[in-house]
């Protein structure tokens, strides 16, 4: 079968030989042998006018192009099965597929240990990988394609379909040998005089911390900002700064600093994670947002 003068069996060998990057893998998964495989990636090769897989070592790796290519032709594949109303088989005890996900380094770090151990335990032969997702990022139809899920704040009015995960407060954060803290914590005059560390987005960014202090009419004596809130832990640690932080993330580093109450009221932060809308037509997804539901549930609680 033709559609566009493509052959979509070819489309297929295409999907899986850069799914697998290993062209006797991809062969094994159609029932084909390495011969035919090799000469659909010959054929794919002069059709694309790119190598698409190169060896490295024993193995091949995807070209840039690959890369880029492979999110548009899944997505491809998902619309026609769904309009033929076929699905593909997962099985996730035998599937050596990789998952991409995009996320924060805060998210990265409450959310990596959970669902790692829950994939792993399900699917030894799935692997994740995970971008960084910038602080800035602006994330658009096509690259809701190239992942195959987004971990991001929630209300943020990504294309797509979101779900939600966590739920987490800011908090203040200070060294533990701090001169102002005392039993009482920090007051609202403490944290108007104090020198403070914050996280920066980008100059049209306002994170809801920037916001409460704006509500409370306090212009904060800004000495370091950094990209994201990751790093401000290290940034006060051994110094008079304070910064306020989601507390999922203060209470990882609670050996040298101090978490401290707020003067302030709860100020929420809500974490979820998006998806291409055509992924939920896909056995494999499926079981992904499964997973993703899973770490939601252990990491239900306000506080860790």
């Amino acid at each position: 079968m033709t559609l566009g003068g493509t052959d979509l069996n070819l489309l297929l060998s295409l999907k899986v030989l850069l799914e697998e990057g290993n062209v006797t893998r991809a062969g094994q998964r159609l029932a084909l042998g390495q011969p035919a495989m090799s000469t659909a990636l010959a054929r794919l090769r002069r059709k694309f006018n790119d190598e698409l897989l190169t060896r490295s070592g024993r193995d091949y790796e995807l070209t840039p192009f690959a890369v880029e290519l492979l999110p548009e032709v899944q997505h491809a594949l998902r619309l026609i099965g769904t309009a033929l109303r076929v699905e593909d088989e997962f099985d996730p005890a035998t599937s050596e597929r990789t998952f991409r996900l995009a996320m924060s380094d805060y998210a990265i770090a409450v959310v990596h240990e959970t669902l790692l151990a829950r994939v792993t335990e399900l699917a030894p032969g799935v692997s994740l990988s995970i971008d960084r997702m910038r602080p800035d990022a602006r994330t658009s139809e096509r690259t809701m394609l190239k992942y195959d899920a987004v971990i991001a704040p929630l209300g943020l009015g990504f294309p797509g379909e979101s779900r939600p995960l966590w739920r987490d407060r800011f908090v203040c954060l200070v060294d533990a040998r701090h001169p102002r803290l005392t039993g009482e914590g920090l007051t609202l005059d403490d944290l108007a005089e104090l020198p403070h560390a914050v996280a920066g987005f980008g100059p049209a960014v306002l994170t809801p911390v920037d916001r409460i202090f704006g509500e409370l009419g306090i212009e904060r004596r800004i000495e370091a900002t950094v990209r994201g809130w990751l790093p401000l832990p290290f940034v006060i640690e051994g110094t008079d700064l304070v910064a306020v932080v989601p507390e999922r993330q203060a209470r990882l580093h609670t050996s040298k600093l101090v978490v401290v109450e707020p003067p302030f009221g709860e100020v929420p932060l809500a974490e979820g994670y998006w998806f291409a809308r055509d992924r939920l037509g896909d056995p494999a997804h499926q079981w992904l947002f499964a997973r993703l539901d899973e770490v939601g549930e252990v990491l239900a609680p306000a506080k860790p």
